[in-house]
């Protein structure tokens, strides 16, 4: 009878020892997933598809119903860092994540997509398109926000060729107004800090 009784209170710890392992996981990857969104205006969050890393793959965490990817933070990489990109962007940032794997440099990283872009082998949208990022070098995080109080955000809407001539947007950086980045790329971007 003791024997029994024991074996019951040990299964109903283990039992309870995995709904909280199970809690917490659940509430881990919902605070992945708010984190994640977290770049974006409200009004897109809840359809965004949201990636992260899982035994160093990114794999989707959760599918999305609008036009927003976003990838979650590395928890293995020191501060914060969230970004969400529309959808046609995939293509060319997939392409740069494959290239930074294989252990290319920036420079060669934009050559190699540039002559991809140029001979039609990597798409790369024609219209305008958004990203929106959040970083921080810290991980002190604000409870209300979901993420760290400091983390300070960029949006990017890329403009594919532009050029202060064709754009009249000074490439000169600036954090109080837009400036225009890689001008004359397919890849040219308004920069705007927050």
């Amino acid at each position: 009878m003791a024997l029994h009784r024991a074996s019951i209170i040990a299964a109903t710890t283990v039992l309870a020892a995995a709904a909280g392992a199970a809690e917490a996981q659940t509430e881990s990857a919902d605070q992945q997933i708010a984190a994640a969104v977290s770049p974006l205006p409200e009004g897109l969050r809840a359809g965004a598809e949201v990636r992260a890393l899982i035994d160093g793959a990114l794999a989707t965490v959760r599918d999305g119903s609008n036009e927003m990817i976003c990838l979650a933070d590395d928890p293995a990489r020191e501060g914060f860092h969230a970004a969400c990109y529309h959808r046609y962007l995939e293509p060319f940032m997939a392409r740069g994540r494959e290239l930074r794997a294989e252990g290319k440099t920036r420079p060669e990283i934009d050559a190699m997509r540039l002559a991809e872009i140029d001979a039609g082998t990597l798409e790369m949208p024609s219209q305008p398109t958004a990203l929106y990022s959040l970083s921080s070098d810290h991980e002190t995080w604000g409870e209300a926000a979901g993420m760290p109080a400091d983390a300070s955000g960029l949006y990017v809407i890329y403009l594919p060729y532009a050029t202060t001539e064709s754009s009249g947007i000074s490439v000169q950086p600036a954090r109080d107004r837009p400036w225009l980045m890689y001008p004359g790329k397919p890849w040219a971007h308004v920069m705007i800090s927050r």
